[in-house]
């Protein structure tokens, strides 16, 4: 319910400052201003924005080749507010609301909210941030906002990317600044994620400990923005996920490669054990990792007109599994994502687009014979809008 009243009370904000726009005073014997929003609250609004994050389209579906429905959706509406509230301390706060708002066993607050922090600048060098926040894990595909992406490679998109903890940034220089977090390692209990492993044990303080450098050489040209981070999921197993994005700018070319590289003692990102059926094993495998690769090219044709391609790939292998007749490697993912966007207006951040995400599954023989996979493709043309609308 809450977050209904935060929307409608930022609709009832515009709306009024809208009508007050189009009234004319016509009652010549008003002396005095009447102030609808008192003096202090519009210099606290001057410092806000409101912004409506969306990503609209008509999604047509395939299936193996096969054409299998059309729907108008919202993909993405996340509703975003953020400003200073004092000289040196800020706010943000983003709710998705095409997610389940599911309040959350570990952190006590609902799983639809991506943000929900308070920050201090301690200096032009040190600012602290504490609540809610991005877990700051490197590379350019999560560092964009997420309506800009039409499809995640498998790591984003299956790992629990917004943690509650506490953030330490360092603005070394112009050109280099570093972060480190410590987070709770989940939203949710081990018994509700893992239920019971033989020999594994829940840790008292599962935590995240994140650290990233973003350096920017040759003006900007060529940009890093590398992470590592080790996740303690239980007493006795970690998670230990590294991540190396790298960006290149020239002219009207764009270019950006993410290189992911994530070691699970216990399989967090449950894609391996998804893949495992029942029958051969019911508990969360051990021993997993996964290695991805993901390249994005866009070339800016005029001030209007942007042309991109994604390529991914993610391997994922099952190193502890029991068998000693196993391939460590059970499944490699590939995607490709061309799109075509046109910006109608100067000085507004609203793009329409048609893209096309095509992932196509290939399994090992191993994978085929001993857990009954079978190669798969997905597919799906949209056509549609994207914008952070500011509407305040």
């Amino acid at each position: 319910m809450a977050r209904y009243v935060i929307l409608l009370s930022c609709f009832i904000l515009i709306a009024m400052s809208a009508n007050a726009q189009m009234q004319k005073q016509t009652d010549t014997t008003i002396t005095q201003t009447v102030r609808i929003i008192p003096v202090d609250v519009a210099t606290l609004l001057k410092n806000m924005s409101v912004i409506m994050n969306m990503q609209y389209a008509n999604n047509s579906d395939f299936q193996d080749g096969k054409y299998t429905g059309t729907d108008f959706a919202m993909n993405q509406f996340r509703l975003e507010i953020k400003g200073q509230v004092f000289d040196n301390v800020f706010f943000r706060f983003r709710d998705r609301y095409t997610r389940d708002p599911i309040t959350q066993s570990v952190d006590n607050i609902n799983h639809s909210i991506d943000l929900a922090f308070i920050g201090i600048d301690v200096s032009p060098e040190i600012s602290l941030a504490f609540g809610k926040m991005c877990a700051d894990y490197g590379g350019y595909e999560f560092d964009a906002n997420p309506i800009d992406i039409y499809q995640y490679n498998d790591i984003v998109e299956y790992a629990d990317n917004f943690l509650t903890g506490a953030q330490l940034t360092w603005t070394a220089s112009k050109d280099h600044q570093f972060a480190f977090q410590i987070l709770n390692a989940r939203t949710q209990t081990y018994a509700e994620i893992y239920d019971t492993i033989p020999g594994v044990t829940a840790a008292k303080f599962p935590a995240a400990l994140v650290g990233n450098w973003r350096g920017s050489f040759a003006d900007g040209e060529f940009a890093t923005f590398w992470s590592y981070s080790l996740i303690k999921e239980a007493s006795n197993k970690n998670v230990y996920y590294t991540a190396l994005g790298n960006q290149f700018n020239s002219g009207n070319w764009s270019v950006q490669y993410d290189f992911k590289y994530m070691s699970d003692e216990i399989d967090r990102l449950g894609l391996v054990t998804s893949l495992i059926p029942q029958s051969y094993s019911q508990y969360t495998a051990l021993n997993t990792a996964y290695i991805e690769h993901w390249l994005r090219v866009e070339y800016t044709l005029d001030t209007q007109w942007k042309a991109a391609i994604i390529g991914m790939v993610s391997d994922a292998y099952w190193h502890g599994n029991p068998d000693p007749n196993k391939d460590d490697h059970l499944r490699t993912a590939w995607g490709i994502i061309p799109s075509v966007e046109y910006y109608p207006y100067k000085g507004l951040n609203l793009k329409f687009f048609t893209s096309y995400v095509g992932r196509y599954y290939n399994y090992t023989d191993y994978a085929k014979s001993e857990f009954g996979l079978e190669n798969s493709t997905n597919g799906t043309i949209m056509i549609g809008f994207i914008s952070p609308l500011v509407v305040l």
